[in-house]
């Protein structure tokens, strides 16, 4: 058993970015929040990766900030949505479908799920979480959302 944290890799639609990120969970996870959903057409499907990711191109991504506390980023060439980027810590949530292969990983958390609209729910059990759960666990931690 190699002692190496697994690496994944994928793509923008058109190429222009590639990312190399090392998974910090075994599984995906899901936001159901209104900018999540505006941003991606519907639930965010992502990988949690705590390190630094690697990029090539990186030319090509536009950074929004689309709040006090996150970044998210896109392919300026071909739009492809990338990653959202929590600034405090650096940690970045990539879009699951960016990657070539995932392995067996599937759905297992879910947050913002007061924000879930009634016209989409996943099979899988999973564990869930609202926006204010979920905020009161980051201010325990020490954040702040001003």
């Amino acid at each position: 058993m190699s002692d190496t944290p697994e690496q994944i890799t994928g793509h923008c639609l058109c190429g222009a970015v590639t990312v190399t990120a090392t998974p910090a969970k075994p599984h995906l996870e899901a936001c159901h929040c209104e900018m999540c959903r505006r941003w991606c057409g519907s639930a965010y499907l992502a990988v949690q990766s705590d390190t630094a990711p690697q990029f090539t191109g990186e030319e090509h991504i536009t950074r929004f900030k689309s709040s006090n506390w996150a970044e998210r980023g896109f392919c300026s060439k071909c739009g492809s949505n990338l990653f959202y980027c929590f600034t405090p810590t650096g940690s970045y949530s990539f879009l699951a479908g960016l990657f070539d292969d995932l392995g067996d990983r599937v759905l297992a958390e879910e947050i913002f799920v007061d924000e879930q609209p009634d016209y989409y729910a996943f099979a899988q059990e999973t564990t869930r979480k609202t926006g204010p759960e979920l905020i009161a666990e980051a201010k325990k931690a020490g954040f702040t959302f001003d």
